[in-house]
């Protein structure tokens, strides 16, 4: 990439879509517009292998003095591994993208990643002003991971986490940089991409199992996911993540949609989303719904394989 001058008040924000997600990528961003502060300056990147001409020119039009909205095609870097990177379900290999980040961005010490299907209701630049001190990454506990005891167990066992709680969600991750290229992250993650087939959450399970001990956990009101939890008053949530199969645009009955139709109604793609929610099947949210279950019995399968020594932990 082009060698850039960074200030103390850019702040580098990455994305990792193809064609068919653009229209939440601009929720996404609309979302963190309305929030943003004059005080920065929000460099928006937007990784891809295939989106559109008119795509871009429809995301493009959300630009601001203090916003700007690049899109960068990885065609050419992902060819040399794309074979390596395994994916299932409705996954595409740009969840991959965030791993390579280190590399692609010399210029860059510190940058967010972001997956795009969230909403963001505070000012991103609080996230991103996280002291990391030496740590790789900060990012937030999985909620999937912490309420059920299959996947508990599979973050211990197989991932090789020390603790389930200390498994993290890499959908809102904020990346050291300059801590991943002097541990040679990529390098190490290529050797892993050979040896290891994570299935469950993939990019997810790599990156935990090459930071652990190197995380820094920050509060899940800033990785909010639309699972029941008391302990998290709606009023205390910052950035609202509507992962695996919780997708507001397919489902009628997901914690927090409000927040996704209230930015999406700002958009150009409103229509656009609508005819997705009102065109989905009975038959692809069936298929939804057992996908998680069919995620859970993966899991424990490959949990099973795994013998258990943690009993003579300390």
């Amino acid at each position: 990439m082009e060698n850039v001058t960074v200030t103390n008040k850019e702040i580098p924000i990455f994305f990792a879509v193809d064609d068919g997600y653009c229209p939440f990528l601009a929720v996404a961003i609309q979302s963190l517009i309305d929030n943003c502060s004059e005080e920065y300056k929000y460099l928006i990147k937007v990784l891809h292998t295939n989106i559109s001409d008119e795509n871009k020119k429809r995301i493009t039009k959300y630009e601001r003095t203090n916003v700007d909205i690049e899109f960068v095609n990885l065609t050419y870097y992902i060819e040399k591994v794309k074979d390596k990177l395994y994916t299932r379900d409705y996954y595409s290999k740009t969840t991959y993208f965030r791993l390579f980040l280190p590399n692609l961005y010399p210029q860059y010490d510190k940058v967010l990643y972001l997956d795009s299907d969230i909403v963001i209701l505070d000012d991103i630049a609080k996230l991103y002003n996280i002291d990391m001190g030496t740590n790789l990454v900060a990012a937030a506990q999985d909620d999937v991971i912490q309420t059920t005891p299959v996947f508990r167990e599979y973050a211990e066992k197989v991932v090789g986490v020390a603790d389930y709680r200390n498994y993290f969600n890499a959908g809102v991750l904020l990346m050291n940089l300059h801590q991943l290229r002097k541990f040679k992250f990529q390098e190490k993650f290529i050797y892993l991409l050979d040896k290891i087939k994570f299935a469950v959450a993939q990019d997810q399970d790599y990156i935990n199992r090459l930071c652990k001990g190197r995380v820094k956990l920050f509060g899940r009101e800033w990785n909010r996911m639309p699972i029941e939890d008391p302990k998290i008053k709606v009023e205390n949530v910052k950035l609202v993540h509507y992962n695996l199969a919780y997708k507001p645009w397919h489902f009628e009955d997901i914690l927090y949609k409000e927040f996704f139709w209230m930015y999406a109604h700002e958009t150009e793609y409103f229509d656009t989303i609508q005819n997705i929610r009102d065109s989905y099947t009975e038959e692809q949210r069936f298929q939804d719904n057992q996908s998680h279950k069919k995620l859970m019995r993966l899991a424990k399968k490959e949990s099973d394989c795994v013998g258990d020594d943690r009993k003579y932990r300390h």
